[in-house]
This record gives C-alpha cells, structure tokens and sequence, in this order.
C-alpha cells in the first residue's frame, strides 16, 4: 500500500480543505458530510504516526509515549483543528456517532495492539508506518461497525504495495475514469449510489495527493529500494497517491 509515510498535519489540512470544497455528484449532503468527518479523523490519526516516524523508528528509545489513549488525543487535537469541532461532541446515536466512535475505539485498539514493536529497543526500523497503521485501523474500525459501513484505503493499481488494499472495480474505475483525468478538480471528491446484493450504498472516494515528504519513499529515483525495501515509483507532488474510500448506508 501507499505509504504517505511522513504526510504530516499541514499535509492533512491541506487535504481536508480540499475535499470539504469538494461538490457532491450523486451522494447526498448527509453522506458526503459523514464521509469527510470519517476521513479527517483517519488522516488525523495518521498523521500522528507520520509526525513520530523517527521517535517510533528510535532504536535508544523505550516507551514512545504512543499509547492508544495518547495518539487518540492527538488525533482528536487534529481534527479539531482540521474541521472546527471536538468529534466528542457528536451524537453518538447518531449514525455518523456510532460511526466516528467506532473509528476512534479502533486507533486505540492498534496503538495498544503494538505497543511491543513500538517500543522494542535495540532495534531501528519497525515497519509500523502509516501505512500499516491505516490499513490496521480499517480493519479494526470495520470489524466494529460489521454492514453499517465500510473503509479502506486504496490507490491506482500500479501504486499498491499490499495485495490488501488493491481497489475493487468500482473503485478502479472511479480512479481511472475520474480521479486520474486531467480535468478532474483536484481534491474533489467521486461519490455515487450503487446497488448490491439487493442494497443501496453511497460510495465516496476521498482523493489524497503526494506532498513533499511523500516523495522520501515514492518519489525519484523511480526503482530505487525505500526505506521499506520496496522501489520508489517515481512519484511527484501534486500527483494522486491514494484514496480513502468509504461506503454508507445513505442518510
């Protein structure tokens, strides 16, 4: 998978200035909302690990101070930041509450899950990098919230490094027909409603694109081994490197 290994929070408020411009296209307000607040917290707490790459990758440093509880408050920090409102505050009976505090309880649950490699001394690279720390809190927030919605963060095919996070045929074709057009806004967001197995799902691909501290591992020279030991794909700023792509039960 993509990496955005050192995206920090101007990277993130960046994004998260770019997709809330974004116009809807069949999505409805209420979801477009909803899916914004899901991918500004995971970019929140992504962020936190981008910002402590080099403290976590430390190999004379002990406790990180990187607990559930402490990245979770960063993250909630970031959000705040990135959107004007405390994700405390949200009704948590409302579906985009139930929702936001299942993504919150899975930051907690992977930060707390690895507290061991985090913090193993004696050794460098850890290979708990963003990454990692997205496609685990995906998963950890999907098996809380079961058929309620759905998370993942995908790329262009030729950009993904874990068979995990390759897209599935709506999102290839949102990404090749839309996002990667030349004459697609860049940060607005591909929405649509779609049908299956006899259910309806707003779908919402919430484009990110490569800044410069992106570029450490997939910028130039293109092939070169990054400190992953995966090859640079030769990446530049400004470039699509990734999607967030959320399905909702339509509101």
């Amino acid at each position: 998978m993509v990496s955005f290994m050192k995206c920090g929070l101007a990277a993130l408020l960046v994004l998260q200035m770019l997709s809330g411009s974004a116009a809807a296209t069949e999505a409805a307000p209420a979801d477009l909302a909803i899916a914004r607040s899901l991918a500004t917290m995971l970019q929140s707490a992504r962020s936190v690990i981008s910002v402590n790459q080099e403290r976590i990758n430390d190999p004379a440093l002990g406790d990180k101070g990187l607990s559930g509880a402490a990245v979770l408050e960063k993250a909630i920090a970031n959000y705040t930041q990135a959107t004007g409102r405390d994700p405390n505050t949200i009704d948590p009976t409302s579906y985009e509450g139930r929702l936001i505090r299942a993504q919150m309880d899975a930051v907690v649950e992977v930060m707390d899950a690895n507290q061991a490699t985090i913090n193993a001394e004696g050794e460098g690279f850890k290979g708990f990098i963003p990454a990692t720390f997205t496609r685990l809190v995906t998963e950890a927030f999907q098996a809380r919230v079961g058929e309620e919605a759905s998370m993942k963060f995908t790329a262009p095919p030729v950009l993904i490094r874990n068979r995990k996070a390759r897209p599935d045929a709506f999102e290839a074709a949102a990404i090749r027909d839309y996002l990667e057009a030349a004459d697609w806004p860049k940060g607005q967001i591909y929405s649509a409603l779609v049908s299956a197995d006899g259910q309806e799902r707003a779908r919402i691909m919430v484009p990110e694109y490569y800044v410069p501290s992106c570029l450490t591992c997939h910028g130039d020279p293109a092939g070169e081994l990054d400190i992953t030991g995966y090859p640079k794909e030769g990446a530049h700023e400004g470039d699509l490197g990734g999607v967030i792509s959320i399905g909702l039960i339509p509101q």
